[in-house]
């Protein structure tokens, strides 16, 4: 799974301790990120096998580091592309006129 086993009182009952906490906020954290469940249970699973594992956890962590960096990095294109958009549609309300500062970013009309 995606958390290692909780363990459960005598009722059956989940019985959540720190650790399991952690792996929870954990797991919340790198889906908002976008990370796939697959990745947390892959992580998950070579976790639970321990130190010999070390290795792969680093690689598994290395290649979704980067591909957050890569989509950190379109999205800040995109914001500034947005942001350049922004400064010219609040000129024009402040002018009455829209501009470009060239033809590569004209709307299509």
């Amino acid at each position: 799974g995606v958390i290692p086993p909780v363990t459960r009182t005598a009722g059956g009952i989940r019985d959540y301790g720190e650790s399991d906490i952690s792996w929870v906020e954990n797991a919340k954290c790198m889906r908002k990120a976008g990370l796939s469940i697959e990745f947390l249970i892959e992580y998950q699973k070579l976790y639970s096998e321990g130190e010999p594992t070390f290795q792969a956890r680093l690689d598994l962590l290395s290649e979704q580091r980067a591909l957050l960096l890569a989509q950190k990095q379109q999205l800040e294109e995109t914001l500034h592309k947005l942001d350049y958009k922004i400064s010219k549609y609040e000129a024009a309300v402040r002018t009455g006129k829209l501009v470009w500062d060239c033809e590569e970013n004209k709307e299509a009309e």
